[in-house]
């Protein structure tokens, strides 16, 4: 077991969180919580508005107990200061994080990315060492086409740090989701050319499915 996800030795600290921009949201799902109170021992997704616009997750994953807990433009550093009221009240089996496309996006290194992430490794399995987190890679959205060499070697820093303990798993979505070229495809993503349409979390269900079910 790891406390924390050792990228490499010369990794930033983990980036500071912006908690006044989503406080108001994590206060709605924490009330909703209080209303409709969510099964122990269930799947939590977490992260990003990827997360948070997947309007059919539940429908998607029939008979899995889920989680919703996506919010905003959020970047990895939010999940990890707000983990203690949107994912380890749930005691979930598993964390599935999507989260890390904003923040590169905002500026941030992929080494800060990683760092990020192995804080959030690190405060999830100091509550609950025995938890499975499942990392999906950042996608290529044609909107931050631009930015994809900075994705890919994200990808590879998060790639790398889950294949170094069992606890943890990465889901390649990047290279599903580009086209014979090695560009995103667009019957993927919405007007916007930023967030998925069903043919791409079709494409996400298919790829996590296999992780998910006993």
């Amino acid at each position: 077991m790891i406390l924390a996800c050792c990228v490499s030795g010369l990794a930033p600290l983990p980036s500071p969180a912006k908690p006044a921009d989503w406080a108001k949201e994590i206060d709605a799902l924490t009330a909703d919580d209080a209303t409709h109170p969510p099964p122990a021992h269930t799947v939590v997704f977490v992260g990003s508005s990827s997360i948070r616009r997947w309007a059919t997750l539940a429908a998607d994953f029939p008979g899995l107990p889920l989680v919703q807990r996506g919010f905003g433009g959020s970047e990895l550093a939010d999940c990890v200061f707000y983990a203690d009221r949107i994912v380890l009240p749930y005691r979930p089996r598993i964390i599935v994080l999507y989260a890390g496309e904003n923040d590169i996006a905002n500026g941030k290194s992929a080494e800060t990315v990683a760092a990020d992430f192995d804080a959030f490794c690190a405060r999830i399995f100091a509550a609950q060492p025995a938890v499975r987190i499942i990392c999906v890679s950042l996608k290529p959205s044609p909107l931050r086409a631009k930015l994809m060499p900075e994705f890919v070697r994200a990808n590879r820093l998060l790639a790398a740090a889950c294949a170094r303990d069992r606890h943890l798993a990465f889901v390649d979505v990047y290279h599903p989701m580009l086209d014979a070229a090695g560009s995103p495809r667009p019957e993927l993503f919405g007007p916007d050319q930023l967030h998925l349409v069903h043919d791409g979390y079709s494409l996400w269900v298919s790829l996590l499915n296999p992780l998910l079910r006993p």
